[in-house]
């Protein structure tokens, strides 16, 4: 099913920005906020709450706090940029039972190098990355389609069992990321709804809602960028950094 970008004619912001010029906004800041979370938070932070021999000076390590909450701030730019392009690829894509077999696949992939830099083991279920978060929201707009082809109302549905799966199977962002995914499909071909609705969306996270500043400068055109690199690059920029964490201070213990 294509969207109908005839019912989508405001642009909040000048039209300038690919699809895969949000994808590489995306995933350098994502990349920034990994190096915060889990070079300087679970790595030289915790290293120096823990008294290690590697730990810093305690004036380095307030330093590394402020520059680590200051990058992370920057790093929540990430996720609602990709939770558009999850949306927007929903609308687009010509094969979604492939599409969800291509989340499912890279979410198992990803799954030890996550656990290892955030929980310090092979395997730990009780945190999921946020593949498995993109793949939920994904399957729950596609039962809402389903359902809203025989009734309206039924939509609520698979929204409410999403929403809650979300919360249950501890996926990335929880419940929260899949409630903003689903603010942006159902307001997806109304930019100024979509930006009030998904800022709302975000109060737990304010500095967030400055993603909406690339998203309402999408001119809705594919744009240049490997296909599947954009997959790969999650799993294997955890692994990365998780050695380099490892190399410098060893495997403190993690919450």
């Amino acid at each position: 099913m294509k969207a109908n970008f005839s019912l989508s004619k405001k642009q909040l912001l000048p039209p300038v920005l690919t699809s895969g010029a949000l994808k590489w906004i995306a995933l350098i800041t994502m990349f920034i906020d990994h190096i915060g979370a889990i070079i300087l938070e679970k790595g030289a932070i915790s290293a120096y709450n823990q008294g290690l021999p590697s730990a810093f000076s305690y004036d380095t390590s307030v330093f590394l706090s402020k520059l680590d909450f200051f990058i992370r701030q920057i790093g929540r730019i990430s996720f609602p940029i990709f939770c558009f392009l999850l949306v927007e690829g929903f609308y687009h894509t010509s094969n979604r039972k492939k599409y969800a077999l291509r989340l499912f696949l890279f979410a198992c992939i990803s799954e030890i190098p996550f656990d290892l830099c955030f929980r310090g083991k092979i395997l730990e279920f009780s945190y999921q990355n946020v593949m498995f978060t993109l793949l939920i929201g994904f399957l729950t707009m596609w039962a809402i389609e389903i359902l809203k082809e025989k009734k309206e109302i039924l939509g609520i549905i698979p929204a409410v069992l999403g929403i809650l799966t979300g919360f249950l199977f501890h996926a990335d962002y929880n419940w929260k990321g899949i409630v903003l995914i689903l603010v942006l499909y159902v307001f997806y071909f109304y930019p100024v709804e979509k930006t009030i609705a998904g800022c709302l969306a975000l109060y737990w996270e304010a500095t967030a809602c400055l993603a909406f500043i690339p998203i309402n400068l999408y001119n809705h055109k594919k744009g240049n960028g490997p296909k599947y690199f954009f997959y790969f690059f999650y799993p294997v920029h955890l692994l990365i950094l998780f050695l380099i964490r490892y190399a410098l201070f060893g495997l403190p213990a993690m919450s």
